[in-house]
């Protein structure tokens, strides 16, 4: 059956013709509004591990999905960082092994991947581009740690890997709420930094958070209203989620915060999707921390269970994403 959105699956399997899978690594980069010549502790939001991928964390390699929550785990910024080539050739292991993948990206995953001098980004993304012959090169950053002459550099990876995307963190188009997350830049900001990503020619997904507190329909339409504006190739779409080591989990131990519901969460996601172009593919639609670092939301459906319950609420009501922008 044909979903009701642009996924990323089928984007593959039609600009491609088979799925490509990413191999996330950790640059050994840091983030502005955690540098501590400038820090004010992070987004209030932001998981202590940086989204370091699950096969990079011996510390947690005991832990499953169906974990308990442990509240006391080791929550400091930074752990042990493997070597950039033993990292690749664990991540191609474990994709092999895992999705029997043939077809690979490279990730710049963890933490702010522009966070460097020009020069020292070009030395460190030169030492794994040409480990694997990669058909995708994918770099996670910030508004605030892109500039020209670095989108210049992304730009230039074009001749050795056909594409080329940054995945850049909006989360909200609202100021309001984007300084109660403690975010650290404004939506003037993204702006600017999704147009010089756009002149590049470089692909740009854009990092959306929704149900954060304070926001309401008002709020979200701002967000809508950014993406409609910027009209990037991809957004990704997460829920709130309350991790160990976050700003908000002692709010949430004290009951001063709430997450949404999973009803809740397919509402707003419909309502974001039919707003948005049809064309823009949709890369991800809920938040996974990994159940023992997550404090909430707990009942929460895991990822296939979501995405069936979305369609299915969508194809019940005949919405399909792009039919109200």
């Amino acid at each position: 059956m044909e979903k009701p959105y642009n996924s990323y699956s089928d984007y593959l399997k039609t600009h491609y013709g088979y799925r490509i899978y990413r191999v996330g690594v950790d640059g050994g980069f840091s983030c502005p509004h955690r540098d501590k010549s400038r820090t004010k502790g992070g987004c209030i939001f932001c998981d202590s591990q940086g989204a370091v991928s699950v096969y990079h964390r011996k510390s947690e390699s005991s832990f499953t999905h169906e974990s308990g929550f442990e509240k006391d785990i080791d929550s400091t910024l930074k752990q042990t960082i493997m070597p950039l080539e033993e990292q690749v050739q664990r991540g191609v292991e474990f994709v092999r092994r895992r999705y029997k993948a043939e077809h690979f990206s490279l990730y710049f995953q963890s933490y702010s991947n522009t966070y460097a001098p020009t020069e020292k980004l070009k030395e460190i993304y030169d030492s794994v581009i040409d480990l694997y012959p990669w058909e995708e090169f994918i770099v996670s950053t910030r508004p605030d740690c892109i500039d020209r002459e670095k989108a210049e550099l992304l730009s230039s990876y074009k001749e050795k890997v056909g594409s080329v995307c940054v995945e850049l963190g909006l989360q909200s188009g609202s100021d309001k709420i984007l300084k109660a997350m403690r975010r650290g830049h404004t939506v003037e900001c993204f702006l600017g930094a999704a147009t010089i990503i756009k002149e590049q020619k470089l692909n740009l997904c854009v990092h959306v958070l929704t149900g954060f507190p304070g926001e309401g329909k008002a709020e979200l339409d701002e967000t809508i209203n950014v993406i409609r504006k910027i009209h990037p190739e991809a957004v990704k779409v997460h829920n709130l989620n309350i991790a160990s080591g976050t700003g908000l989990f002692e709010s949430y131990l004290e009951g001063e915060v709430h997450v949404p519901s999973t009803r809740r969460h397919i509402q707003s996601t419909a309502y974001f999707l039919r707003r948005i172009p049809k064309d823009i593919i949709i890369e991800r639609l809920i938040c996974e921390t990994p159940a023992h670092r997550l404090a909430g939301p707990r009942a929460f459906a895991d990822k296939n269970s979501f995405l069936r319950a979305l369609e299915a609420y969508m194809i019940k009501n005949n919405f399909n994403q792009g039919d109200l922008a």
